[in-house]
């Protein structure tokens, strides 16, 4: 009907559903986004400066290198380095492995 409407040159209103036939399987929140996002009120918390360098020197009085800790605490190298680094979300079971690691 729709389709013989418009070849008789009849003005035809149509509209899309929102999001038909997509995949709602990978939807993200808008909570998640925020969080992304980091503005001031949502943000993730990170490692403090001071305790990378602690780990970093406690690593390095053992003459270990990043590589060498994150294979004893059995993680993953880039681990280490984003710890040290400050870019790192906190994680307690991390944090004691590398705490024990190094005394």
């Amino acid at each position: 009907a729709v389709l013989a409407a418009q070849r008789r040159g009849e003005d035809v209103e149509t509209s899309k559903k929102w999001a038909a036939g997509q995949n709602k399987q990978h939807f993200i929140t808008k909570n998640t986004a925020k969080l992304d996002r980091e503005t001031e009120e949502l943000h993730h918390d990170r490692v403090p400066l001071e305790v990378g360098k602690v780990i970093q020197q406690g690593r390095q009085s053992k003459g270990m290198t990043q590589k060498d800790l994150a294979t004893k605490i059995n993680e993953k190298p880039q681990v280490i380095a984003d710890y040290e680094s400050g870019r790192a979300i906190p994680n307690n079971q991390v944090m004691g492995k590398i705490e024990r690691a190094i005394g």
